[in-house]
C-alpha cells in the first residue's frame, strides 16, 4: 500500500477519479433541486385584484330610493390559476346587494356575488355598506338662472331678464333630499359676451347651505337665451341759432321732437359725450311757425344714432313789449363783513321793458324777472357795475338803465 501511495501515476489516477465524482455529485443535486421546484411551482395558488367592478343592486326602483351603496367595488380573487385568469379577463361575474326584503330606513349589509367558481377565494373592499332606503318622490320647481363671471361681461354691456325652456323640471329622489331643495338653478358664462348668449346648460340642485343634492333632474339640461345689450346712452340734443328774425317777429320757442336720441358705441366714447351739437337753425329763413327735419349728425367714436333723423318745431309771433316798474336789484357774493349802499338808484330798483312773443309775455310775473349784480371779487369802495337779467326764454329785456353805482363799506366791529 505504502508502495501504491509513493507512486505518482497511482497519484494521478486517484486524484482524477476523486475530481469526477465532486463534479456528478453537484450537478445531480442541481437537478434534483431544480425538478423539486417545478413540481411545487404546479401545485401554488395565485392572486389577482379585478378593479372598479360594478354593484348590481335589486329594489323596488319604481317607488323607492338607495343610497350608500358604491358604484364600483375593487374584488381580490385567490386560488388556481388555471381558473383565476379566465376569471379575470373575462369579468363575467356579479357583484351585487340585495335589498329586496328591507324596509325604510338605514340598514348595514354585506356585498355578495355570483358565477365565480367555488375554488376562488374571493374578497369584495368594500365588503360591508351602509344604505339608506327611502320613498321615492317628485316635485316641479322653477329654474333661475345663475350668471358666471358676470363682471367681466364686454365692458359697457348689460345682461337683460334671461329666458329658460323649459322654465319648470321635475326634481325625482329621496323624499329627504327633494323636501330640502331651495334653489334649481341652470349656469350660464358670460365672460367676454358681447351679444346675445344662447347656451345649453346643466340644472344643479341646492340645498339652504349650497350644497349640490344628489337628486335626479328631468329635464336635466335646458335651453337658457340671456340677451346682452351693446353699450347705450341717452342724452339731449341742443339746437343752435344763427341770424335773426325780421323786425316785428319774436321767437316763441324752437323744439326738438323727440329731443333726447340714444347712441350706440365703445363705452369710454359715449361717455364722454353729454349731448349731440351740430345742428343749427337758421331765423333769418324763418317768417312763420315752422317744422324742419333734420339729420343728428354722428359725434365722433358713435357707431350708430336712434333716431337719425329728428323734427324741429319753430313758433313765432309778433312781437310786443311790456313794462315792469320798480324790480329791486339782488346782491351776489358780498361777504358777512361788508355792508353794501346803492348811490345810482339810490333806491337799488330799476324799469324794465320785455319785448316778446304774446304767449310769453302775457304769462310773465314780477316773481320771474331777476336783476342783480355780483360783487364777490370787489373790495371796500365805490364802484360801477353791469347789471344782469334772468328771466323767461326769448324774451328781450330793455333797462332804464345798465349800469349801477354802489358803495361797499367794512361793517364795525363790536
Amino acid at each position: 500500500m505504502d508502495k501504491l501511495m509513493n507512486n505518482h501515476w497511482f497519484m494521478k489516477i486517484f486524484s482524477l477519479l476523486l475530481a469526477l465524482m465532486l463534479y456528478m455529485s453537484v450537478n445531480i443535486e442541481k437537478e434534483t433541486k431544480s425538478g423539486s421546484l417545478t413540481r411545487n411551482s404546479v401545485g401554488t395558488t395565485s392572486e389577482e385584484t379585478v378593479t372598479e367592478v360594478p354593484v348590481v343592486v335589486y329594489y323596488d326602483k319604481e317607488n323607492l330610493v338607495v343610497s350608500g351603496i358604491p358604484e364600483f367595488v375593487n374584488v381580490t380573487l385567490e386560488g388556481p390559476a388555471s381558473i383565476l385568469k379566465p376569471t379575470k379577463l373575462q369579468r363575467d361575474f356579479e357583484i351585487y346587494a340585495d335589498l329586496t326584503d328591507l324596509g325604510l330606513g338605514r340598514h348595514t349589509i354585506p356585498l355578495k356575488y355570483k358565477n365565480i367558481s367555488d375554488k376562488l377565494e374571493v374578497t369584495i373592499t368594500p365588503a360591508v355598506v351602509n344604505v339608506v332606503i327611502d320613498e321615492k318622490v317628485s316635485k316641479d320647481f322653477p329654474v333661475e338662472v345663475d350668471f358666471i363671471h358676470k363682471n367681466k361681461i364686454a365692458e359697457g354691456y348689460s345682461v337683460e331678464q334671461p329666458i329658460v325652456k323649459p322654465n319648470l323640471v321635475t326634481v325625482t329622489g329621496a323624499k329627504e333630499l327633494v323636501e330640502k331643495v331651495v334653489l334649481v338653478k341652470a349656469r350660464v358664462n358670460l365672460e367676454g359676451a358681447k351679444e346675445t348668449v344662447e347656451q345649453a346648460s346643466r340644472v344643479i340642485v341646492y340645498d339652504k347651505d349650497g350644497k349640490e343634492l344628489d337628486v335626479k333632474v328631468d329635464p336635466s339640461v335646458v335651453e337658457v337665451t340671456v340677451p346682452v345689450k351693446r353699450p347705450s346712452k341717452s342724452v339731449p340734443v341742443k339746437i343752435n341759432q344763427k341770424g335773426k328774425l325780421k323786425e316785428g317777429l319774436s321767437l316763441v320757442k324752437i323744439e326738438a321732437v323727440p329731443n333726447e336720441v340714444t347712441i350706440f358705441g365703445p363705452k369710454d366714447k359715449i361717455e364722454q359725450i353729454d349731448f349731440i351739437d351740430g345742428i343749427t337753425v337758421n331765423l333769418d329763413e324763418i317768417t312763420k311757425d315752422t317744422t324742419l327735419e333734420m339729420k343728428v349728425p354722428l359725434p365722433e367714436g358713435v357707431k350708430a344714432i336712434d333716431p337719425e333723423k329728428i323734427s324741429i318745431h319753430i313758433d313765432v309771433q309778433e312781437e310786443q313789449s311790456q313794462t315792469f316798474s320798480q324790480i329791486p336789484i339782488e346782491i351776489l357774493g358780498l361777504g358777512e363783513q361788508y355792508s353794501l349802499q346803492f348811490l345810482d338808484p339810490e333806491d337799488g330798483k330799476l324799469d324794465i321793458v320785455a319785448s316778446g312773443a304774446p304767449s310769453i309775455l302775457n304769462n310773465i310775473k314780477l316773481a320771474d324777472i331777476d336783476l342783480y349784480i355780483n360783487v364777490s371779487e370787489l373790495g371796500v369802495g365805490e364802484h360801477e357795475l353791469a347789471v344782469e337779467v334772468n328771466g323767461p326764454q326769448n324774451i328781450t329785456w330793455d333797462l332804464s338803465q345798465n349800469k349801477v353805482k354802489v358803495k361797499i363799506t367794512e361793517k364795525a366791529t363790536e
